[in-house]
């Protein structure tokens, strides 16, 4: 097969697949969680106009909260983590050049960027890889507990974007590394509800059903016994 057919399967029956599996894939793994947790008990809250803390309290509170945060542990980690993930969601979200692939195969119309500023976008993701790379490979505690499955996962992160890059400025041969873009975006796709890539999905449902400290609402679901 050569490289105008790869083109074709990966643009029409791997694309599908790769859709297909990942719907499929996160049905079963929110479906999963919630069989895994059960809505914690009642619990019986001060009337109202009774406070169980002090006024002292009540104003450390926050402070407490913020110091015990990502964001007040470790800044920079936090900046570059908000950062990259911001511009991993964007960049494929709102580029032109899949928004004109949306339009022409499905009909589907949405808003997008400047293709010069999802290039600035690309790059911020690959250089997120990167410090996420070595902040693996160098720092002691981070190293024991990664596997080669970490780095694994970090690549196919990656190469959607790096394949990206090069297609938008046509390095190499333009047809090839636009397959391999798109066989990489169908892998990333496929991976993400069945390794740790899915905490881009599953961030969402911890913080807003399990109860806990760091939740964004009131979750009301814990893990079964």
């Amino acid at each position: 097969m050569g490289v105008r057919g790869m083109y074709e399967l990966a643009r029409g029956p791997l694309l599908w697949l790769a859709v297909v599996v990942f719907v499929a894939g996160i049905a079963y793994r929110i479906a999963e969680l919630f069989f895994l947790t059960k809505k914690k008990e009642r619990v019986s809250w001060p009337k109202r106009g009774i406070r169980t803390d002090s006024p002292e309290e009540r104003k450390l509170r926050p402070i407490l909260s913020f110091q015990h945060s990502l964001i007040g542990k470790h800044p920079v980690m936090a900046i570059v983590s908000g950062v990259f993930h911001l511009c991993l969601f964007a960049s494929p979200i709102l580029a032109k050049g899949h928004a004109f692939l949306l339009r022409q195969s499905w009909g589907v119309s949405f808003w997008s960027l400047p293709s010069s500023l999802i290039d600035v976008l690309t790059v911020i993701v690959l250089l997120g890889v990167l410090f996420l790379f070595m902040r693996r490979a160098m720092l002691p505690r981070v190293r024991a507990v990664s596997s080669l499955n970490d780095f694994l996962f970090l690549f196919i992160a990656a190469a959607p974007y790096l394949t990206g890059f090069l297609a938008y400025h046509q390095w190499f041969e333009y047809r090839t590394v636009l397959t391999l873009h798109m066989l990489a975006g169908e892998l990333m796709l496929i991976a993400i509800p069945f390794t740790k890539l899915s905490h881009m999905v599953f961030f969402f449902f911890v913080r807003g059903f399990m109860g806990s400290e760091h939740s964004i609402a009131r979750g009301d679901r814990v893990w079964s016994a």
